[in-house]
């Protein structure tokens, strides 16, 4: 294991002051306060171009974005909740990991993953869930603890500082998980199996059969 573990964070959007970006940015401290070497990608600073799969060969911002992703040991991604979902820029950056698809392993397999989202509204579970769901798709692994910040309006100030204390604790433990898990996942070989998602799902499959059959 490297004595130093690479966390890299994703997000922000694309205002000038972004309450997603401060969050994702104390989660960063915190992961830095655990041991790890820290790297911020700034949705609005990257500036990708919309990703097309029929010119996709990288950017100079693309490819940033990939090398710094390949490189890292876990990740945080972070987004502001945009009619139930996430911003349509970090999904625009997901979708330039495709690019990934040829790497051994591919993707981001092996990478942990902690997800925070701001919301203007009551929760950002939802924000949460979808990226959830691309953690997965691109196999990597979510760290279970998340942080959904609702009322973001209350709990940032107007330059981005957060002023929740709890919030504040919640987002630095955040980056503290992501390190903890990253470390577990590169101390211990026996996690960095791809094929342990492909047998997990065919228990799933199977159990789910088997279901079915005893209805």
């Amino acid at each position: 294991m490297r004595d130093e573990l690479i966390i890299v964070g994703l997000g922000g959007s694309m205002a000038k002051v972004s309450r997603s970006r401060a969050a994702l940015v104390a989660a960063l401290e915190g992961a830095a306060g655990a041991g790890a070497r820290t790297e911020l990608l700034d949705i609005r600073e990257l500036d990708l171009p919309m990703y097309n799969p029929d010119e996709d060969r990288p950017t100079e911002a693309a490819a940033r974005l990939l090398e710094s992703c390949r490189a890292a040991d876990g990740m945080v991604w972070s987004s502001p909740m945009y009619q139930g979902s996430i911003s349509g820029a970090l999904k625009n950056a997901l979708d330039w990991l495709h690019l990934l698809r040829d790497e051994e392993p591919p993707f981001l397999a092996d990478k942990v993953i902690g997800l925070i989202s701001a919301a203007g509204g009551t929760q950002g579970l939802q924000a949460i869930n979808t990226m959830e769901f691309a953690v997965r798709a691109l196999r990597g692994w979510a760290v279970p603890y998340v942080v959904p910040v609702a009322g973001a309006a209350r709990v940032f100030g107007a330059d981005g500082q957060v002023l929740d204390q709890t919030v504040a604790m919640q987002l630095e433990t955040l980056g503290g998980e992501t390190v903890r898990v990253a470390e577990k996942f590169a101390s211990d070989h026996s996690l960095h199996r791809e094929d342990e998602c492909a047998k997990a799902a065919e228990r799933v499959a199977s159990a789910a059969g088997t279901s079915i059959g005893e209805g």
